[in-house]
């Protein structure tokens, strides 16, 4: 009995023994681990000073942010992507009205309302205008430019907004995919491009999401504009100086801040690239470069305004003159189709400059400071 107790007493400390054995080599284990796993962090924060030299709340030296960027000039690179349109313009114009037809077809055209709203500010400020009245060309503008993104377009309902996202997005994928294979001296067909360009689907949707959540307050300057609108308190006088400042404002930091992530949305279509991956790549390459290249993305939105100001508005006078003076045509719808035309064109000119600009930024490689 006694040889059997001290038996028992000698596993018990051996097991005792070998429990502390094995719980003092998991605990250095899992030190070994939290020490290679702080090293990491340690090094890739360093590796991220390295390429991000600018530190928020702290004046950055002039030596540690100048990075080089050779790009031609405005109107010579505007010309540049038209140019590249119109020598493909069978390409292109047949991916527009694929994706017209296709807006048609979800019934994202320009309410009643919205058309009113134009045709009666065109209608009111046409001696304005002759007398340099401006102001009231950029309403026009607005209301106008709007219905691209439904802001104005009130019997559209979310899920023909979603299909129109999810078009808009296929159809930047694709002038993409058409774009590069043309720079790379292909000939591509809409056909091909629609069905292979489609892959990073999922990874630019992320990055759209992304893009949303920067582009909020854009989104409530322009929901607080349709409000006031009704009041008349942007019409004129301080109150329209005061927010036409703020809005400008709100509209050019948010576009700053979303930068990087247009050029993550063109990186994304890369074969194998993940989104966060892409922003990650895109804000290295904007770094020291983000105002001059949201100096070329706000050039675009000024050309395009233009062009809608240029093309749209004397549309619209058109339409309500031809209205008058010949009832029977009421029933064409002169102004949607224009409408619709003007955002499947725009988006086909934006999405392919918005590449070749992202190629003349990656072909100059400098690193930062």
């Amino acid at each position: 009995m006694v040889r059997m107790t001290t038996k028992k007493n000698q596993d018990n400390r051996t097991g005792r023994s070998r429990a502390s054995a094995l719980g003092r080599a998991t605990h250095t284990a899992m030190r070994i681990r939290i020490i290679e796993r702080v090293k990491r962090l340690g090094d890739r924060r360093e590796k991220f000073l390295g390429r991000r030299p600018h530190r928020s709340f702290r004046l950055t030296l002039r030596r540690d942010y100048v990075r080089s960027l050779h790009l031609p000039g405005y109107i010579s690179f505007t010309y540049h992507t038209a140019r590249t349109l119109w020598l493909n313009k069978r390409l292109f114009v047949t991916l527009a009205v694929l994706y017209g037809f296709a807006s048609i077809m979800v019934g994202n055209v320009v309410s009643q309302d919205a058309y009113r709203m134009i045709n009666d500010v065109v209608s009111a400020s046409s001696e304005d205008i002759f007398q340099g009245n401006w102001g009231e060309v950029g309403k026009s503008a607005i209301l106008l430019t709007g219905t691209v993104s439904g802001v104005f377009t009130e019997n559209v309902s979310d899920l023909q907004r979603l299909y129109m996202g999810l078009f808009g997005v296929i159809l930047w994928l694709t002038t993409i995919w058409l774009v590069r294979l043309i720079l790379a001296g292909e000939k591509p067909r809409v056909r091909d491009g629609l069905y292979s360009a489609s892959a990073p689907l999922v990874a630019s949707g992320i990055l759209v999401a992304i893009l949303v959540v920067q582009l909020i307050p854009v989104g409530l300057a322009a929901v607080t504009y349709n409000a006031l609108a009704t009041t008349g308190y942007v019409d004129s006088g301080f109150g329209a100086m005061v927010f036409w400042v703020i809005a400008i404002l709100v509209a050019v930091l948010s576009l700053y801040w979303a930068t990087g992530t247009i050029m993550a949305l063109v990186i994304a279509t890369v074969p194998g690239m993940y989104p966060m991956q892409a922003l990650k790549i895109a804000g290295d390459l904007v770094v020291g470069r983000r105002v001059r290249i949201l100096y070329r993305l706000l050039w675009m939105v000024f050309v395009l305004v233009v062009v809608w100001i240029v093309i749209g508005l004397p549309i619209v006078g058109f339409d309500s003159w031809l209205k008058s003076v010949a009832p029977a045509v009421n029933w064409l719808p002169i102004v949607p189709l224009v409408v619709t035309s003007l955002s499947a064109g725009s988006l086909v000119w934006s999405s392919a400059y918005v590449y070749l600009l992202y190629r003349k930024v990656l072909e100059d490689n400098a690193s930062p400071a």
